[in-house]
């Protein structure tokens, strides 16, 4: 099922809120190879569990400014005094472990970055650097999971991140472009397609 916005067909998931239509015409889906960005979407994808998306972009300029503007290199020298003055922030989700890991997290994307060159290098050779392109008619056959997002949630817990899950990476694939999500229907679906 879609939703309309004037002449455009979305995927259902984007309702009416003007927030919510603006990232799915414009952000949700597409490929992103910026590892500020990544960082970006990687900690909001976290701090989205056990919460709705919406609630997430609302607040989503308040995490940039909390968070050095997601540069990981700032967030990685965030010590106990920067995690106080996060949890006084009413602007971001004040959830200790959340904050905690978002922090250990940045350590633990500059060690991959150290690694692999690039935070980028390393996520996208889960698809071999090309997005999956997924032809689903319905919200309901779009899967919260994958073999994909459960290898990537192995190993990026064995490399020390938290909050990352199978279901939430598989979030940030779609996020990020690393997996083609839009309905059949949805406008954005050929858009982002093959090409």
């Amino acid at each position: 099922m879609t939703t309309t916005g004037g002449s455009v067909n979305r995927c259902g998931w984007a309702g009416s809120d003007p927030l919510y239509c603006s990232y799915h015409d414009l952000e949700w889906g597409v490929p992103v190879h910026d590892d500020c960005l990544l960082f970006e979407f990687l900690t909001l994808e976290g701090a989205q569990a056990g919460l709705s998306w919406i609630t997430i972009l609302r607040k989503r300029e308040a995490y940039r400014r909390a968070f050095a503007g997601f540069n990981p290199e700032a967030v990685a020298r965030f010590g106990a005094a920067d995690e106080e003055r996060l949890m006084a922030d009413a602007g971001i989700v004040r959830n200790r472990l959340k904050i905690s890991s978002t922090l250990g997290n940045a350590r633990a994307y500059l060690a991959v970055q150290e690694e692999f060159g690039s935070f980028d290098a390393y996520l996208w050779r889960f698809v071999d650097g090309t997005p999956v392109q997924n032809a689903w008619r319905t919200l309901g056959e779009v899967p919260a999971t994958s073999e994909v997002s459960d290898r990537l949630s192995r190993d990026l817990k064995r490399r020390g991140f938290r909050f990352i899950g199978s279901t939430i990476c598989y979030a940030l694939m779609q996020a990020v472009g690393m997996v083609n999500d839009h309905t059949v229907d949805c406008f954005r679906w050929q858009e982002l397609g093959p090409r």
